[in-house]
């Protein structure tokens, strides 16, 4: 075990890089605990949602083991804003005030694996030491269920005189709530567009988020009401957009960027993402097929002018991994360590978007 002051040393090399001071002489470290389990710390900002928190957090992991030594393990780092303010104004906002950045995770069209590199981003999230929730939005074909295998889960609602809490499933780390939750897998969602928007409203305001460095919003493919209820409901921290290298998803992928960039939504696109960019079969772990065609993705992310932030291969362990509800992000392959090299390229995106542009406003639309 380390002592108070030996962690108290190794965390003043931590600089906020908005204040250009350290995290200890700020008053940031308010909690420090350290047993066989590892180094608990509380991080008190002065805002809730100080854009910098997720950098920081993960500065604070690194700097622990190259201070402390490979053995020093981070058990869990809380953080409780000294005062809650909103994103855009000096009041605590109505919705989602404890979440840091929140992400929209689009595709242009369906079938390109948009719900499978959500889930897997989410995990490798969660796996460097951010708390991370997951709303699955695609109303009409939620597959989350299947890919956490709790297509039985029923979460528990909680009354109280501020009204009902939807409360998240809590598996791998990561808070989820998804419309699959509430309905038999067996059964067609049929609703109208107003009641699915409805719907979506309810499992946002009303869950039980918590505290949360990134709430990763799976939404369905294509344009919808669904993606003008989000952006009107929450500060769209920005957007991936996840496309095939095929040209028909391309398209569709253009489309979804320029949604994003309209003068009326505005939300930061954070990069592409390119899934199934080649076939690697189990047999041949060094041969490459590029069945959907070949650096489509990153020849469009320089089309559009933007990052593309990760190329995902087609192998039978993420297909297999999705069906069986353990997720390829969850061990340490091939695969899942591209998954971690994604979420830490979204993590710089997002320290790099937080830096250089302010809150995202929502959407207001009027008659």
């Amino acid at each position: 075990m380390f002592s108070k002051d030996q962690i108290l040393q190794s965390l003043s090399r931590v600089i906020h890089p908005e204040k250009k001071k350290d995290i200890v002489t700020l008053g940031m470290i308010t909690e420090v605990e350290s047993g066989e389990n590892g180094i608990s710390l509380t991080l008190t900002p002065e805002k809730s949602n100080d854009p910098f928190i997720s950098s920081i957090k993960s500065t604070i992991v690194r700097t622990i083991k190259e201070v402390l030594g490979p053995d020093a393990v981070i058990n869990e780092i809380k953080v409780q804003p000294k005062v809650i303010v909103g994103k855009l104004q000096d009041k605590p906002p109505a919705v989602l005030p404890g979440v840091s950045n929140i992400i929209a995770v689009a595709s242009g069209k369906g079938g390109v694996g948009k719900t499978t590199i959500a889930v897997n981003l989410a995990i490798s999230l969660a796996r460097m030491g951010y708390s991370v929730g997951l709303l699955d939005a695609d109303i009409f074909g939620p597959s989350v269920p299947k890919m956490f295998n709790e297509e039985k889960f029923r979460p528990e609602v909680k009354r109280d005189e501020q009204g009902d809490h939807i409360i998240p499933l809590a598996k791998f780390g990561i808070k989820v709530l998804s419309t699959g939750f509430f309905v038999d897998p067996a059964d067609a969602v049929i609703w109208r567009g107003p009641m699915a928007s409805n719907f979506l409203k309810q499992l946002i305001t009303q869950g039980e988020w918590g505290q949360l460095d990134f709430l990763l919003v799976d939404l369905p493919p294509g344009t919808s009401d669904i993606h003008l209820t989000l952006v009107q409901e929450v500060p769209v921290t920005g957007a991936i957009v996840i496309s095939t290298p095929q040209e028909v998803a391309l398209a569709d992928a253009i489309k979804g960027i320029a949604m994003f960039r309209s003068n009326k939504i505005d939300v930061p696109v954070l990069g592409l993402v390119e899934n199934m960019s080649w076939f690697t079969p189990a047999e041949l772990p060094d041969n490459r097929y590029y069945i959907f065609g070949k650096e489509g993705c990153r020849k469009l992310a320089e089309k559009m002018n933007v990052p593309l932030l990760g190329q995902i291969p087609l192998v039978q362990s993420i297909c297999e991994g999705s069906d069986n509800g353990e997720p390829v992000a969850l061990n340490d392959s091939i695969i899942g360590k591209a998954f971690m090299a994604l979420a830490e390229e979204l993590i710089k995106r997002v320290g790099q978007r937080n830096k250089e542009q302010g809150p995202t406003i929502k959407l207001e639309i009027t008659k």
